[in-house]
């Protein structure tokens, strides 16, 4: 993938010292990264960059909006995205970094590319099942959910057993 320029950071030439960034997000961004999964996308990020002369600290805050579709119904939702990030940046030269709060680049670097940090800490915040708001309070009206509840195990329901499993309970 190529570099986006709005999120290439030139940092040689900040002072040490905090300095802000702030970016607006959207299905652009992510279409970039081959990731097609938000039907849209409303997200702003805002970057805390602090200059040292041995490292830099890199804090990420995310809010905004995805419509993604439910896993159950198959709706498309609005789902709120709040989340934080943050990253240490050290100067070794040859060495790769297990930790993900830990990059490290090379030492003489001037710039970093920010890009595949943001689309990460997002894509992480999102959770494996999304379920609309809707089904959660009963308030959605869906086909499938209709059906969902039709196919639903009824509460008095008795299952069957084999009396011969029933004579081994009585051991208990």
């Amino acid at each position: 993938m190529k570099s986006l320029s709005p999120y290439l950071i030139k940092f040689s030439g900040l002072k040490d010292g905090v300095h802000l960034f702030n970016y607006e997000l959207g299905n652009k961004f992510f279409k970039n990264f081959d990731y097609y999964d938000f039907n849209d996308a409303k997200l702003f990020a805002k970057l805390e960059l602090e200059k040292q002369p041995t490292l830099l600290n890199l804090k990420f805050s995310f809010h905004g909006e995805i419509e993604v579709q439910c896993d159950v119904s198959m709706e498309n939702f609005n789902l709120e995205l709040k989340t934080e990030h943050a990253v240490v940046v050290k100067y070794k030269d040859d060495i790769i970094s297990t930790d993900d709060k830990v990059i490290f680049l090379p030492i003489g670097s001037h710039s970093i590319d920010v890009s595949h940090l943001i689309y990460e800490t997002i894509i992480l915040a999102v959770p494996q099942k999304k379920v609309h708001p809707g089904i959660e309070n009963g308030s959605l009206k869906s086909e499938i959910v209709e059906k969902l509840k039709a196919l639903e195990p009824k509460k008095n329901f008795k299952e069957k057993t084999d009396p011969r499993w029933d004579k081994l309970k009585d051991l208990l």
